[in-house]
């Protein structure tokens, strides 16, 4: 069976893709959630309800501006209003 045209744009744009996915890829660069006395509480509420939601609603206690733990400069989002979603990007450590 003979490869024609079609068939090598089709496998470069494959190779492109991978490329990118590849290049892309790479190591997790978000902080994870401490495994300390602090954060304990929200571990155990994940495990017991298996909702990060749940356990989101207590992070303004500390982490709020003005005021609270600050955000570092460069953090992508600062909650202005609404529920915060720290742990949509935070993951909590594997098996602490």
């Amino acid at each position: 069976m003979k490869i024609g045209k079609k068939d090598w744009i089709f496998i470069a744009v494959i190779g492109i893709v991978l490329a990118v996915f590849i290049v892309i890829s790479g190591e997790e660069r978000t902080k994870k959630v401490p495994f300390d006395d602090k954060h304990k509480p929200f571990y155990e509420l994940v495990k017991q309800t298996g909702s990060k939601m749940e356990a989101d609603k207590g992070c303004p206690a500390c982490h709020f501006e003005p005021g609270g733990i600050p955000f570092p400069a460069k953090h992508p989002l600062k909650p202005k209003e609404g529920p915060m979603r720290c742990l949509f990007c935070h993951k909590l450590k594997n098996n602490p």
